[in-house]
């Protein structure tokens, strides 16, 4: 398996049952790593405030993360820079073995990542909180005078009432 970008273990036995403050930084090049990764024409910043903690087996990471980056228009291609700030809570689960029983997940536990037993990588799980606040569909403000000028058609005139509208007045 490959190394993720922005790694940052931390051995579960370091992990006490009160809350252990950590700050995350992304280097230049674990920055430029990501940015390929997401797609985005440049990361500028990656930065993350946490606190880990153990409940049960369970390990808990609580915080924030901040991003600063460059993404292009999904219609125009146009660069726009983006600034997010975003909570996380992610549980870390024992990874299930081959021949135990799978579990179970429902919404509530949508931001659970599993571990190996032996540690949890903070900054993957940084990185894929990032990867999910990216809005893949960003769009300039001109975006749609540019789609327009291509010939792209919107919802209301492409759709299949803009073909009812259009048979409308015909005779029939």
């Amino acid at each position: 398996m490959t190394q993720p970008e922005f790694a940052r273990p931390v051995p579960l036995d370091r992990i006490g049952a009160a809350a252990q403050a950590q700050t995350l930084k992304a280097s230049p090049r674990e920055c430029a790593a990501l940015a390929h990764r997401f797609g985005l024409v440049r990361l500028d910043r990656l930065t993350a405030k946490l606190s880990l903690s153990h409940d049960g087996e369970t390990i808990r990471l609580e915080g924030r993360f901040s991003a600063a980056f460059v993404q292009s228009c999904a219609a125009s291609g146009v660069e726009l820079p983006v600034t997010l700030d975003e909570p996380l809570a992610i549980r870390f689960v024992a990874a299930v073995r081959s021949g135990e029983e799978e579990i179970e997940l429902d919404a509530a536990d949508c931001d659970t990542m599993e571990h190996d037993g032996l540690v949890v990588d903070v900054g993957e799980a940084v990185a894929q909180s990032l990867g999910l606040a990216i809005d893949p569909f960003l769009r300039s403000d001109d975006a749609d005078h540019v789609l327009r000028a291509a010939g792209v058609k919107n919802e209301s005139e492409a759709g299949p009432f803009a073909a009812l509208a259009a048979l409308k007045g015909k005779p029939g």
